[in-house]
């Protein structure tokens, strides 16, 4: 159970350090127009939100201390 809290801390950790320093982003598609069969779409590059970051690094902080400090 330890080492179960250390590792998945360690990779929300890891991941809301690369996503508060910018390297985080994801693909969005939208329809703009849409005729019968016929489609138009936008394709945009979203940054990760950086309250998302900061989350993933608090709890990535605790999930980690906690199996470091637990007893058992």
């Amino acid at each position: 159970m330890r080492a179960i809290l250390i590792v998945i801390g360690l990779i929300l950790l890891v991941g809301g350090l690369w996503a508060v320093f910018g390297h985080g982003s994801y693909t969005q598609t939208d329809t703009v127009l849409q005729l019968g069969s016929a489609k138009l779409t936008a394709t945009h590059d979203k940054a990760i939100p950086q309250w998302l970051g900061i989350a993933g690094i608090v709890v990535g902080a605790l999930l980690t201390l906690g199996g470091l400090f637990s007893k058992r």
